[in-house]
């Protein structure tokens, strides 16, 4: 497969507020316990990362949000840029996270970029976000 496996919607509502999943605390995850943004792995050769943002925020949540932009390309692990890549699509969106229907994870709720120093944060999603804020939303891959 070629290309990023990994691939994560960085979504903001009309506030600013950004859309978190707090992950599992379980063995054998990635990042188990942390907050991060919504997404997952492609499946198959042929699974666009469109196709695999799509399939997971759907599968995740039961979010459906037309218009994701790509947004960047970061490495899984911030400390060294290994081979594992995410790539980070940008959506819109204001509804209310508590109603949505998480199928993995511990819960979904929307922080302020004030409040995101202070969660424990998956460290690549945070630096999406810290990139984000400095730019304020340019695209760029």
């Amino acid at each position: 497969m070629e290309g990023p496996l990994g691939t994560a919607a960085l979504i903001i509502n009309s506030r600013g507020e950004y859309l978190l999943h707090l992950r599992d605390n379980i063995p054998g995850i990635c990042d188990p316990g942390t907050w991060s943004l919504l997404g997952g792995g492609r499946e198959g050769d042929e699974e666009t990362p469109e196709a695999a943002i799509t399939r997971e925020l759907k599968e995740e949540v039961g979010l459906v949000l037309p218009g994701l932009k790509r947004y960047a390309v970061v490495p899984a692990h911030v400390a060294d840029a290994t081979d594992d890549l995410i790539t980070v699509f940008l959506g819109r969106w204001d509804g209310a996270a508590e109603t949505l229907p998480l199928t993995e994870g511990i819960m979904v709720r929307w922080f302020s970029a004030s409040v995101i120093p202070r969660l424990v944060m998956c460290p690549w999603a945070q630096a999406v976000i810290e990139r984000y804020e400095q730019g304020k939303g340019s695209c760029a891959e």
